[in-house]
């Protein structure tokens, strides 16, 4: 199990302020090596209850709050992270279970039953809250992310564009899944995310781009394009 927690905060951020800050950050921040290039994509099925608990205490401004994700970055790979995410204000907590490919596709079809043989304690927990909740998969969401990281206070800067969604099929490891634009090529997300305190030298170059800290979720702002019809 992976376990991580650090504050988290979020700017929208434009192409031009992305392509200045990426020239500033170079000098100073180790890129992520799945880069490239260009970056890398990342595709999650989000998972919520009947009566959208998640979506609707991000919605209300709820300060704890939860997301349940299945998360992979190759349709090809046979492996895939289910993630729970906690998050009290700026601060974040993501616990992580690597599956097996055969394991996702058993989320997908909404079969958790396997999650209680497991031996991780997050395992039988999130077996439990599952089914007790009637949480079933709800929304596919990806995007392409360049990131740049910092060993000191595990600091991580990312930019996601493009963001696309699909609630017709949960099947995220189909290279084909046909997914609809989120938002426009100008609204884009910069996440800011650090343990302590952020570096000085960090802060000051963010600051240049002026973009004020947003409340923002990838998974609220997909559903909203069919909640709101």
């Amino acid at each position: 199990m992976i376990d991580v927690s650090r504050k988290e905060i979020k700017y929208r951020v434009s192409l031009q302020e992305i392509a200045d800050l990426k020239r500033r950050l170079a000098p100073l921040m180790k890129t992520d090596r799945h880069n490239g290039t260009i970056g890398y994509q990342v595709r999650s099925l989000y998972f919520d209850t009947p009566f959208d608990t998640d979506y609707e205490e991000k919605e209300s401004g709820y300060q704890e709050r939860r997301k349940i994700r299945l998360r992979i970055y190759d349709p090809e790979g046979q492996t895939a992270k289910l993630e729970l995410k906690e998050k009290r204000g700026s601060a974040q907590r993501k616990r992580s279970l690597l599956l097996g490919r055969e394991e996702a596709e058993c989320m997908i079809r909404g079969n958790y039953g396997f999650l209680k043989d497991r031996d991780e304690e997050l395992a039988m927990w999130l077996y439990l809250f599952m089914v007790q909740k009637c949480y079933r998969p709800k929304c596919v969401v990806e995007y392409d992310r360049f990131a740049y990281c910092l060993d000191h206070n595990d600091t991580r800067i990312t930019f996601d564009t493009r963001l696309r969604s699909g609630e017709s099929c949960y099947n995220i490891f189909d290279k084909d899944l046909i997914l609809y634009p989120v938002v426009g090529a100008m609204e884009n997300t910069m996440e800011v995310k650090y343990n302590g305190f952020l570096f000085t030298y960090i802060k000051n170059e963010l600051k240049r781009c002026g973009s004020m800290p947003v409340s923002s979720s990838k998974y609220c702002r997909a559903r909203m394009v069919t909640k709101h019809v």
